[in-house]
């Protein structure tokens, strides 16, 4: 992932709050010898003071022995997206019609080593690390080995642990345009308001501003 200056987080915790709350992404494990990446969607839980993000998957699932093979997996996590149209792009002195079209994006890559979690006291701990970020306000049973409700089923899953070993962020909000640019996005995206447009507009506005 390219990430011009103008780009990158203005520092970490840029990158942490939007993670915390963008939890679903895409873990792209090595293909074992002649088979392509495996890349599977997830959703995780990510700990910053802990540097991990927590998961777990089928145990039928193919990507396995991949893992088993080969630890090194990317966490991919990009949302906050929007296509921008050329004429809302375009500098003050050229032609709307000059303006070149792009996308704006959040995106975070984690580099991680994938720890496997197979012993039940193990993946209920972390089941219940997942279910306090996805449901904080409860109103389901805490998992338990050799307790029901759940303890039966946590043989039929297996536990992820992804030690972050890198980060690679990115925030694309037009952060190489002047402001009379930048102030012409903004409007557009409020007046167009479709999916990701009001997302996109407080990044901009946002990163102007730090």
């Amino acid at each position: 992932m390219l990430i011009h200056p103008w780009d990158a987080p203005h520092d970490d915790a840029e990158w942490h709050h939007w993670l915390a709350e963008h939890d679903f992404g895409r873990l792209a494990v090595n293909g074992l010898p002649g088979e392509p990446p495996y890349v599977q969607p997830l959703h995780f839980a990510y700990d910053a003071r802990r540097g991990e993000a927590v998961g777990h998957l089928a145990r039928p699932n193919p990507l396995w022995a991949a893992l088993e093979v080969n630890p090194d997996v990317l966490l991919s996590v990009v949302d906050d997206y929007v296509y921008i149209p050329g004429p809302w792009q375009a500098p003050p002195d050229v032609p709307s019609e000059h303006g070149v079209p792009t996308s704006f994006y959040a995106a975070v890559q984690l580099r991680c080593t994938a720890r496997i979690v197979d012993d039940p006291a193990d993946k209920a701990e972390l089941l219940n690390r997942q279910l306090g970020h996805f449901q904080p306000e409860g109103g389901s049973a805490r998992a338990a080995a050799g307790e029901a409700p759940y303890g039966r089923m946590l043989s039929g899953i297996r536990g992820l642990r992804l030690e972050v070993t890198d980060v690679r962020a990115k925030f694309k909000y037009a952060g190489n345009k002047v402001d009379p640019v930048r102030d012409r996005i903004a409007t557009a995206l409020a007046e167009r308001g479709g999916p990701g447009d009001a997302a996109a507009r407080e990044h901009l506005q946002r990163r102007r501003g730090a």
